[in-house]
């Protein structure tokens, strides 16, 4: 119950914080699919904010470290049958994508120290940040709360699409392929 009450206060503070007093979010500006993908233009790309967190394995992780590569940002727990799903698909596109200066790094919240490292160990070889209580998550300034969720940040360090829900290599590696080939295309 506990839990329970604690969701709900966090995903009530966010849509409050999210939606910017009546501002229209930057996802409206942008053009969504079928698949659920969010994609914006560069002119359209809101800057994400500043983000740090501790990382389950140890150490800290800075997003703004991984400025210059393409950031994959996967939002997950443990709990969440959708996140199982999708994980071997996060994997083979990190593995996939590595080479053309792409990272990943996931966002664990609302979970168990041990059983987030438990649910990684085999699964995913790239880091992921522990966000118990959601404060990560919200620094990203996104209005989707719902896990699983996938952020993917051009090189300057702006959203450059987003997956709502679960995702597949199909539909998640082209979108990264697109935003890498940016960097090399001199595109921005």
């Amino acid at each position: 119950m506990r839990r329970l009450v604690a969701v709900v206060l966090t995903a009530g503070v966010a849509a409050g914080v999210l939606t910017g007093c009546g501002e229209e979010s930057w996802e409206k500006k942008c053009t969504t699919n079928a698949e659920k993908v969010i994609e914006c233009t560069p002119e359209q790309r809101p800057e994400a904010r500043e983000v740090t967190g501790e990382l389950l394995g140890g150490g800290t992780y800075d997003v703004a470290q991984d400025r210059g590569k393409v950031v994959v940002v996967n939002f997950w727990g443990s709990w969440c049958n959708p996140c199982r799903a999708e994980a071997d698909d996060l994997e083979d596109t990190y593995q996939a994508t590595k080479a053309q200066n792409v990272t990943f790094v996931g966002v664990n919240s609302r979970d168990d120290r041990d059983a987030a490292k438990a649910f990684e160990r085999g699964r995913v070889t790239y880091p992921s940040i522990y966000d118990r209580d959601g404060s990560v998550a919200l620094k990203f300034d996104v209005t989707q709360v719902s896990t699983p969720a996938t952020l993917i940040l051009d090189r300057q360090g702006r959203i450059a699409a987003a997956i709502r829900g679960a995702t597949v290599k199909s539909v998640l590696q082209p979108v990264v392929e697109r935003v890498a080939a940016e960097g090399t295309e001199g595109t921005s």
